[in-house]
């Protein structure tokens, strides 16, 4: 019967290390959420910075590579023929026309 009060023991302990190892698996993934919505918030920021001094819009991208800015946005900003402008490209929705449904 003196097997007893160890095998106590080394359940406590076994009880132990497990709940401290879940301990240490929920504050990782909370501190792993945590960044993850700092960078999601600071993209945003960074996205609402350039749309509050610049225009941001959707386009298509033509042949040759070529996109075109509306003609509200150009007014907008007072963009002339000619003039250099700054892009900064985040692609939204690919369209690949060697992917077409049989």
């Amino acid at each position: 019967m003196s097997d007893k009060p160890e095998a106590n023991e080394d359940m406590e302990s076994y009880k132990k290390a497990i709940d401290g190892a879940t301990q240490a698996q929920q504050d990782f993934l909370k501190k792993f959420s945590n960044l993850q919505v700092d960078a999601m918030q600071n993209f945003f920021s960074m996205l609402q910075g350039l749309t509050f001094y610049h225009a941001m819009f959707k386009t298509t991208i033509q042949s040759g590579g070529r996109i075109s800015i509306p003609e509200a946005e150009r007014q907008a900003l007072k963009i002339e023929d000619g003039d250099l402008v700054q892009v900064i490209v985040i692609p939204i929705e690919r369209k690949h026309k060697n992917n077409s449904v049989k």
